[in-house]
């Protein structure tokens, strides 16, 4: 089995070494690794061509303007030739038997899935979070619209073609989550292998600063893309609310 992975980048030439090392360093090695850069003003495009020079798994597309992270997914998507999709950010990393214990859950059965996954600093070091480790089971359209799972981008596998559109709408930030909701919207489930597979990097200010940004676009998903009614926005967005306050 053959796995497209998918990644943006944008000036990420301090991470991406590691997260290519991260991918190079899999059990599973049939896979393409399909970056679209978003014209970087740092050295980011420059290591890619060299990773792509040096190792043909690795295709490297651009951007002609600074157009966001969806736009960059969606370009990677369209040249993915797997059967699986997965996505990875330009910064976060991967265990070693990420992509192999994740093929080996899905069988021929499960069409999504999503690890649990572990927060780590600038520098790689531990965070003592874990995320979405101790959920069970599968989630559908209405579980995800309440937030019952975290479900990181960076941990999701999607056989290709269980779906006919897996392109993100085209929103600067929660593309990933509103993507989720479009999938599960078909009648399919998320299921989630509850072995922490993947690190999270947190870098500094990247949790205080987003929390604002990120109620406004879960209110901006629910009225906008998924097109619900005022009352069960707020009923949504109320669980949404409880469980980034008190979950631990």
């Amino acid at each position: 089995m053959k796995v497209s992975i998918i990644t943006p980048t944008y000036n990420s030439e301090e991470w991406i070494i590691q997260t290519y090392e991260s991918i190079v360093n899999q059990t599973h090695h049939n896979w393409e690794w399909i970056i679209t850069d978003d014209c970087s003003s740092d050295e980011t495009l420059k290591v890619l061509e060299y990773l792509s020079n040096n190792d043909d798994r690795v295709k490297v597309f651009c951007n002609r303007k600074n157009s966001g992270a969806a736009v960059s997914r969606n370009n990677s998507i369209e040249h993915a030739q797997g059967d699986f999709l997965a996505f990875i950010d330009s910064d976060d990393l991967w265990l070693p038997n990420k992509l192999e214990s994740q093929i080996h859950f899905m069988g021929d059965k499960i069409d999504f899935s999503f690890t649990a996954y572990e927060l780590v600093d600038g520098s790689g070091k531990k965070l003592d979070k874990l995320v979405d480790s101790n959920q069970s089971g599968s989630f559908d359209y209405h579980d995800m619209l309440k937030k019952k799972a975290t479900l990181g981008c960076s941990t999701v596998m999607l056989r290709r073609i269980a779906f006919n559109d897996i392109s993100m709408p085209l929103l600067r930030t929660g593309q990933d989550y509103a993507l989720w909701l479009k999938l599960l919207r078909t009648g399919s489930r998320a299921y989630v292998l509850n072995d922490v597979l993947t690190q999270y990097r947190i870098l500094p200010n990247s949790i205080s600063r987003n929390k604002i940004k990120k109620a406004k676009r879960q209110w901006q998903i629910y009225r906008e893309i998924e097109k619900l009614s005022f009352k069960k926005s707020l009923e949504c967005f109320s669980f949404y609310a409880y469980r980034a306050i008190f979950r631990k």
